[in-house]
């Protein structure tokens, strides 16, 4: 039995942006130099009005500003839970209007990832508290508590009013079974990741033997399969051809094994990374995702619109060109890239 998605509200979106990972470059556009040289990432505010997020000062020694990013949602948080009356009023500003963004693109759940904020834990959950707390104001939609750490989801949940609906937790995995109390504790849904106990799945059927194996786990301490979304890992195209495929094939065979009962879903736009033309590469694999039985994502919806997607040219050049590479008939990307640079790739 495969779950068909025909149209866009039929595909349950997990809007992944508000992460302590994500950046801007430098030298793009949404970094400015307002008066007295004081760099800033610009942005409009939740009432629609021009407004900036400042750089302070000590994030321009850290690596990946030194490298020519700038990652935003770390500098909220961290004016967040660190600065003056002004400086958390701006952070949670900034957070507020990223809200608002991923809920009219259509998100149905807000995922939320402060790890990288630091490697010391209870900054890290303070961050997670604040994030919660601010988001929750605004959001529309639930909100999905994402950590690597059960520790920090635990106080994303408890920060977590529930005004919006029921949560999500991102995720349960092998390594931390103990997560699936928190999943009956909060009665959240839960995002199952096909990871293995002791490291990430090298192909298709280690995903799905993973995957299995939490599902028993779940069915055991009696949470619905209908509450169940399946991560089933997808690792960038440009390491290696076949990874597009281990990720599709684990999905079919999920879908063919439990049928209509869980959601398949995954951060889609992770295979495209390192490769140029990202908007293309990421709408074809949606495409193929929704193909092979997906209804969910783990995505940007104000990048990628489901409607666009299903509706995509799969017969155009620019879209063949993707899938080929993407179901590992381009190894080495050789072919996708050469019509990068010959100007032929031109969706996206």
């Amino acid at each position: 039995m495969s779950r068909v998605v025909n149209k866009p509200e039929e595909f349950t979106i997990i809007g992944e942006n508000i992460h302590t990972t994500r950046s801007v470059r430098r030298d793009g556009t949404r970094v400015v130099a307002l008066d007295g040289g004081v760099e800033a990432v610009s942005y409009k505010d939740e009432r629609g009005n021009q407004a900036y997020l400042r750089i302070p000062e000590r994030f321009k020694s850290t690596q990946p500003y030194q490298q020519g990013q700038v990652k935003h949602f770390m500098i909220a948080a961290s004016k967040g839970i660190n600065g003056d009356a002004a400086e958390q009023a701006e952070g949670a500003a900034y957070v507020r209007a990223e809200v608002l963004r991923q809920v009219a693109a259509g998100a149905r759940f807000l995922d939320l990832n402060v790890d990288e904020i630091s490697y010391k834990l209870d900054l890290q959950k303070k961050a997670m508290e604040w994030m919660v707390r601010v988001a929750q104001e605004i959001s529309t939609v639930p909100l999905s508590v994402d950590s690597s750490n059960q520790d920090i989801i635990a106080v994303g949940l408890a920060a977590y009013d529930g005004r919006a609906g029921r949560p999500m937790i991102n995720s349960v995995a092998l390594e931390r079974l103990d997560t699936i109390d928190l999943v009956t504790h909060y009665d959240a849904r839960a995002i199952v990741t096909a990871s293995g106990a002791s490291g990430m799945p090298n192909d298709d059927a280690e995903r799905v033997a993973n995957v299995s194996q939490l599902i028993e786990e779940v069915r055991r301490r009696d949470v619905p399969l209908s509450d169940v979304y399946v991560d089933a890992l997808v690792f960038p195209i440009s390491v290696a051809a076949q990874y597009g495929l281990h990720y599709l094939d684990a999905v079919k065979e999920l879908r063919n094994r439990f049928g209509n009962h869980i959601h398949i879903t995954g951060g889609l736009s992770n295979v495209s990374f390192g490769l140029p033309n990202r908007k293309l590469v990421n709408d074809t694999f949606i495409h193929l995702g929704l193909e092979a039985g997906i209804d969910s994502g783990i995505i940007d919806p104000v990048q990628s619109n489901i409607a666009k997607v299903l509706a995509l040219d799969t017969g155009s050049e620019s879209v063949q060109l993707a899938a080929d590479m993407l179901l590992g008939k381009d190894e080495f990307c050789v072919n996708y890239i050469k019509a990068w640079k010959d100007g032929r790739l031109n969706q996206g």
